[in-house]
């Protein structure tokens, strides 16, 4: 990675990706000026259920298919490094590649329960977090309980966002896409099945 390179990292299930996970990370990249976005596929996010959860060679799989971006790089970083926490899969990455920028960039939805994860207030003490929009949860997200320590960290542009102090906090009010993996799920429960190798069928 060369000095200075600017990476957002977009964690999440991917059970599935979709392509509002592609517009998301396009549109950030944009905007902040990023050289790549990383899709951190989790292993198993510790606030969602096993149930339902499909297995991370089929998510994966899902979310090489839709990201089809030379910028957008598909990993299993936190199963290689052994990370279940946003906080310390962060911190490793920033211990990695010090000469890295890192941001973080999550949807709405997860801003809601932002103040359940571990070390919340360390996360944005770490890297600059943009939330994006989604239907539903705009007006919502706004009143999150997190958001009664964020919201005097927020940033009104992106310009020179590498260059302020930390907790920042972007918000990108356009719902950019009314997509959802849960809604995927709903219409096709068995939707990992034909992403797994024929020995593996069954066990999502």
């Amino acid at each position: 990675m060369r000095k200075g390179a600017a990476i957002g990292l977009f964690g999440g299930s991917f059970n599935p990706a979709h392509g509002g996970h592609r517009l998301v990370s396009l549109e950030v990249m944009r905007r902040f000026g990023l050289d790549e976005v990383w899709w951190l596929v989790s292993p198993q996010n510790p606030l969602k259920p096993v149930a339902g959860m499909a297995p991370l060679a089929a998510r994966l799989a899902s979310a090489r298919a839709v990201a089809r971006h030379p910028r957008i790089r598909v990993t299993d970083l936190e199963a290689r490094l052994g990370t279940q926490l946003t906080a310390d899969t962060i911190a490793a990455l920033r211990a990695l590649h010090p000469k890295a920028r890192f941001l973080w960039i999550m949807g709405a939805d997860n801003l809601l329960q932002f103040h359940r994860w571990h070390d919340w207030r360390g996360i944005a003490r770490m890297v600059p977090i943009v939330v994006v929009a989604r239907p539903g949860y705009g007006g919502r997200s706004q009143f999150a309980p997190a958001m009664g320590w964020l919201r005097r960290f927020r940033r009104r542009s992106p310009a020179g966002w590498r260059d302020r102090t930390l907790p920042s906090l972007y918000v990108l009010p356009q719902a950019l896409d009314p997509r959802s993996a849960t809604e995927i799920r709903r219409a096709d429960p068995r939707w990992a099945e034909s992403l797994l190798p024929s020995s593996d069928r069954g066990a999502s």
